[in-house]
């Protein structure tokens, strides 16, 4: 009973770190697409006071998950050495960027950090999404518990697609977040980026699931999945509608709900496992 208490609380933890953490990263993905540089810097100072208190979430799921299960967290940060390198390099200098950026008023200077913070939010969501599904597809984990696999077997093609769907997400959550803080113009535009992220996402999730359904046993069969899955698809119903009507606060949480049904769809493929292994 203990183990399943603690399973649920860090699914819970996850999804609190992806619902928060989740429009930052889409506000770093959407930074290019702002016209002007007082666009750029009210993306910036929009997510300005929160951006680092999010991140905790991140380091209380991987606290808790040393905790309750050391051996799953062993084998899992040891087989993602590589991934969870490069992202914590995203995150560092998606850090660096938003802290350096107003450190000169040269617009080369601004550019420079403003890719670097667009690029580390891309990259820092796309390994999120292949690690998700890489754990949902399985791992080349022996009896060891030791990975036997290499790196580019991670970039297989669900998984390269779970990672597309989770940039589209999480872009799409910012564009919401974004038009909580903005208005006029400005918030039109931002509409616009949430309109298309949503239909970028809706493709990819369509895609990810009858992929899943296709070639993964454990994604196969499960009521609980098909009912959360229709709840994904509410939510994203949801928040485009309210967009629609004018009704920024429900439309962002109609989007928190999209990425709490997923978070709840990652946890149902893999109950009652943390880690599954790909090999025989």
């Amino acid at each position: 009973m203990l183990n399943i208490i603690w399973f649920a609380l860090l699914g819970i933890v996850l999804a609190v770190y992806a619902i928060l953490d989740g429009f930052d990263l889409g506000v770093g993905i959407l930074h290019p697409f702002a016209r002007k540089d007082e666009d750029r810097r009210i993306f910036l100072n929009a997510i300005g006071p929160t951006w680092d208190g999010n991140e905790v979430w991140l380091i209380t799921f991987g606290g808790a998950l040393f905790a309750a299960f050391p051996s799953a967290y062993a084998t899992i940060f040891s087989t993602f050495y590589t991934p969870f390198m490069m992202l914590l390099v995203a995150l560092i200098f998606r850090a660096a960027a938003m802290e350096f950026r107003g450190k000169l008023e040269t617009p080369v200077w601004r550019s420079v950090w403003d890719y670097a913070f667009a690029l580390s939010s891309f990259v820092a969501a796309l390994l999120f999404g292949v690690a998700t599904g890489n754990a949902i597809r399985g791992l080349a984990v022996d009896g060891d518990m030791i990975y036997r696999g290499t790196f580019f077997d991670f970039l297989n093609p669900f998984s390269v697609l779970t990672g597309l769907m989770t940039v589209a997400l999480f872009a799409m959550h910012g564009a919401y977040f974004l038009r909580l803080k903005t208005e006029h113009e400005l918030r039109e535009r931002v509409s616009t980026m949430a309109k298309v992220a949503a239909a970028l996402f809706a493709v990819c999730y369509l895609a990810a699931s009858a992929y899943g359904i296709a070639f993964i046993p454990n994604a196969q069969g499960n009521i609980g999945a098909w009912l959360l899955a229709i709840v994904t698809l509410a939510m994203l119903y949801g928040a485009v509608a309210m967009t629609k009507e004018g009704k920024p606060v429900r439309a962002f949480l109609c989007s928190a709900g999209v990425i709490g049904a997923l978070v709840g769809l990652f946890g149902i493929a893999m109950y009652p496992n943390l880690l599954h292994s790909s090999l025989d």
